[in-house]
């Protein structure tokens, strides 16, 4: 419970912390099922995991920048694989605009957020 309660604490904004934070769901998932690994995102990468484990691949991201996303919905795992300490953040309208998150900035799966809010992912440097 302590890292869902980290997890959302990191993504909270002012004003919008609820549209990113954990589902209630999540809070009742044993992590280690649904949790995605960074072997099934490329290097380099940033990608979008159904709890089911599989990503898609018009959701893995490379390049710096805005992408905005298209029917992604509920409850989704990022993955951040990129190297070098890149990060992303998730904001709520195209073109990495509207409300976003604090950049995130470590390696690996995140706890399943509710996606139903975010409209687009940015890749940063």
């Amino acid at each position: 419970m302590r890292k869902i309660a980290l997890a959302a604490a990191s993504l909270a904004i002012a004003g919008a912390g609820a549209a990113f934070a954990p589902s209630a769901n999540a809070a009742t998932t044993d992590a280690s099922a649904t949790m995605g690994t960074t072997a099934s995102c490329p290097s380099g990468a940033v990608c979008i995991q159904e709890l089911n484990g599989t990503i898609y691949s018009k959701n893995i991201f490379y390049s710096y920048g805005a992408h905005n996303l298209s029917n992604v919905i509920g409850d989704k795992i990022v993955i951040n694989n990129q190297t070098g300490g890149a990060g992303y953040k998730l904001c709520s309208k195209y073109g990495g605009s509207g409300t976003c998150t604090t950049v995130v900035r470590w390696t690996g799966p995140s706890k399943p957020y509710n996606m139903t809010w975010v409209n687009s992912v940015v890749l940063v440097k």
